[in-house]
């Protein structure tokens, strides 16, 4: 789910005040996992016994507020990673799980939505019936496969499956987005893909333990054909096939840190530029099998990319391209086949990848996949049940305060000049705020659902919305569309659409308390909100103005003063450890990293403002200041796998936890008043970094 230069916001920390509706059959904490809630529990968001007192906040200030809360909440043996973040979305998952228990019931009185989202959960969850098929679903794609006669039929069999929804991992990928030059309209898109590894970096580094990757892949390659039917020698030397294609691929791909800058992914070409990248694929072919209306404008994000693969195209022999198609088929639908197939995927992607000890239960896969593919319609049940209108005023108000103190900020800032601060806040006022859900619902009426083809319905899914998002090519940008669902705990800013989306999901305690004073508030909520309006002029969203296409609005001088104080930022990120001797990658991180700068400096002055005629006093004996940076922090408590950690280092824009809570009270001299820190101590930089 990404669109050109969206910002997600992975390890979210925002919410609002939620007023819950109440539901028969409240569930509590310590009940079973294995049980569905009808109520959402009640968590605060400071949380006294959740701290470590025993550690100096001016050392370590992470383990000082979260200490106690990672040593009572050990990973759960399904999760990568555990805490606070995901202790809601697992609590949100139950939620939806109850609400899709009872809608799976057949009754007349279903309305079409939850007949929808009942029948699709149903068949999910209908394990005898997936195993009864077996592979059978796959024999069209396998027969399509293997009666391919020539390299000039993979174009037209690559549309089709795309239009399945395979995506950029079946060689490249298609998709409408905003044109960079006019943020208007939606053009079509032509990205680098193909690999069945996470990152490109996977094919390329030499170090030993990305060597036993590339091994346990190539075997995981194998056990996947052999499941097929393939016999194990054969097998063998398919997955070599298919790790030699997918490398070369990899070496002509960008790497994530090159990816962040928007002009290394802008080329627009016409039809007839296309072709000539790669003579030997017709895409005329392709984009008619694809069912791409207009595609007279197209973006080719990676250009040495499709020469490669016309490199590729003349080097291969069909039955070499055959191989990679049939790995890519079973790979992409792993999830929806019998247990021996997911279990092997399972088994390299979560366990070995990232660690996890044991397959997260059927009920909560299957409540992803409704989520992933019908959301909309599930999220309209979860907004009757959970979000109150209040709620959205509630956090529309507390979004334009913030924006306010970005307002003053920009007009303050020393180091900008006054043409630059004419354009800033032109973009920041031209910021549209979505809170809680869509204004008009997606309608699924066309995707046909039955309640004994799981398999199916995902394939029926898949198309819907391959021909909903293809049929935005030629038209007008549709700014009232969401790229997240209302249950999902996430939010995230759009730097072409310049928005910011805060879904129902998130907007709830922990992560905000209404019982709470507004210290902890605005240092979770308000940091969040901050941490947004900053994603639109990091190192990436800066470089696109208030309308969103991609133009450089800044002076020379002003953009150095920028880049020097990213600078800064980015070394300091550099040097902290993620694990063993793996250091973050500052460069790729900046933009994460600078917006959690950012956007809690933005929420302590906001909430100064707010509070600057109250006689404040200590509560549980902590001052007003020292709460507000708990509440900050408090977000972040958990933990990650060995695994996890090493896979993120290399494909997550965000840095490690602690070192995102770290990170920014060491720059904040604020902090260190609050908890009277010494300069030279670790949580107080002698010389912070500051941008915004």
């Amino acid at each position: 789910m990404e669109t050109s230069f969206v910002s997600y916001y992975i390890t979210v920390r925002f919410a609002f005040l939620l007023l819950f509706t109440s539901c028969a059959g409240s569930l509590v904490w310590g009940q079973s996992a294995d049980a569905p809630l009808f109520t959402l529990p009640y968590s605060p968001s400071l949380d006294v016994s959740s701290m470590d007192r025993s550690v100096d906040p001016c050392t370590d200030f992470y383990h000082y507020t979260c200490g106690a809360w990672i040593k009572k909440n050990p990973i759960p043996p399904d999760q990568a990673r555990w805490d606070v973040y995901a202790k809601l979305t697992e609590d949100n998952e139950r939620f939806l799980w109850g609400i899709l228990v009872e809608a799976s019931k057949p009754n007349a009185s279903r309305n079409l939505v939850e007949t929808e989202i009942g029948d699709y959960f149903a068949a999910c969850m209908d394990q005898s019936a997936v195993e009864k098929a077996g592979v059978g679903p796959l024999k069209p794609e396998l027969d399509a496969i293997a009666a391919l006669h020539s390299i000039g039929d993979l174009p037209a069999y690559l549309g089709h499956e795309h239009l399945g929804g395979a995506g950029p991992g079946v060689l490249f990928g298609l998709s409408a987005s905003q044109d960079y030059e006019d943020s208007s309209r939606e053009i079509a898109f032509l990205d680098a893909g193909g690999l069945g590894l996470p990152d490109r970096d996977y094919y390329t580094k030499t170090d030993p333990k990305s060597q036993e990757t590339r091994e346990k892949y190539l075997e995981h390659v194998q056990k996947m054909l052999e499941l097929l039917g393939e016999a194990p020698r054969l097998a063998k030397k398919h997955a070599q096939t298919v790790m030699a294609i997918e490398t070369e691929l990899a070496k002509a791909s960008l790497t994530r840190v090159e990816k962040r800058d928007p002009y290394k992914l802008f080329h627009k070409m016409t039809p007839e530029q296309v072709q000539a990248l790669t003579p030997s694929f017709h895409w005329a072919v392709y984009f008619k099998a694809s069912e791409a209306p207009d595609t007279s404008a197209i973006n080719v994000s990676e250009p040495a990319f499709f020469q490669e693969v016309q490199t590729l195209l003349k080097a291969h022999k069909l039955d070499d391209w055959k191989t990679y198609l049939r790995w890519h088929l079973v790979h992409s639908r792993a999830s929806v086949l019998p247990a021996s197939f997911d279990d092997a995927n399972f088994d390299f992607y979560s366990k070995y990848l990232r660690g996890l000890e044991q397959m997260p239960p059927r009920w909560k896969r299957c409540v992803r996949r409704v989520d992933g593919d019908i959301g909309e319609a599930l999220g309209q049940v979860f907004v009757a049940k959970t979000f109150a209108p209040s709620t959205k005023q509630s956090a529309l108000s507390m979004t334009k305060g913030i924006e306010a103190s970005m307002e003053s900020e920009i007009q303050q800032l020393p180091w900008m000049g006054e043409e630059t601060k004419r354009r800033a806040l032109e973009k920041l006022h031209g910021i549209v705020n979505k809170i809680g859900y869509p204004d008009k619902w997606r309608d699924y009426s066309s995707i046909k659902i039955g309640r004994d083809d799981y398999f199916g319905n995902v394939e029926h899914a898949a198309v819907f919305e391959s021909r909903r998002e293809l049929a935005k090519i030629g038209k007008p940008v549709d700014r009232s569309e969401w790229f997240i669902t209302p249950p999902t705990v996430d939010a995230y800013y759009d730097s072409q659409m310049n928005d910011i989306n805060f879904p129902a999901g998130v907007l709830q305690p922990p992560l905000f308390d209404p019982k709470m004073d507004d210290a902890p508030n605005y240092g979770d909520t308000g940091a969040t909100i901050g941490h947004e309006l900053t994603h639109g002029f990091d190192d990436e969203g800066r470089q696109f103005d208030a309308k969103g296409d991609l133009k450089d609005w800044w002076t020379k001088s002003d953009a150095e003063e920028f880049q020097k104080r990213a600078d800064c930022v980015s070394d300091q990120y550099s040097q902290y450890t993620v694990i063993d001797d793996i250091k973050i990658n500052g460069k790729l991180t900046l933009g994460e990293d600078l917006a959690d700068l950012g956007g809690t400096w933005l929420a302590y002055l906001a909430w100064k403002s707010a509070t600057k005629d109250q006689d404040l006093q200590p509560i549980d004996g902590f001052t007003p200041g020292q709460r507000f940076f708990i509440g900050m922090a408090q977000w972040a408590c958990g933990d990650e796998r060995p695994e996890s950690k090493r896979m993120n280092a290399i494909t997550n824009e965000h840095s490690p936890d602690e070192h995102r809570i770290n990170g920014v009270v060491s720059n904040m001299p604020e902090f260190g008043k609050a908890f009277a820190c010494r300069v030279g101590q670790p949580m107080m930089h002698s010389q912070p970094c500051r941008v915004w």
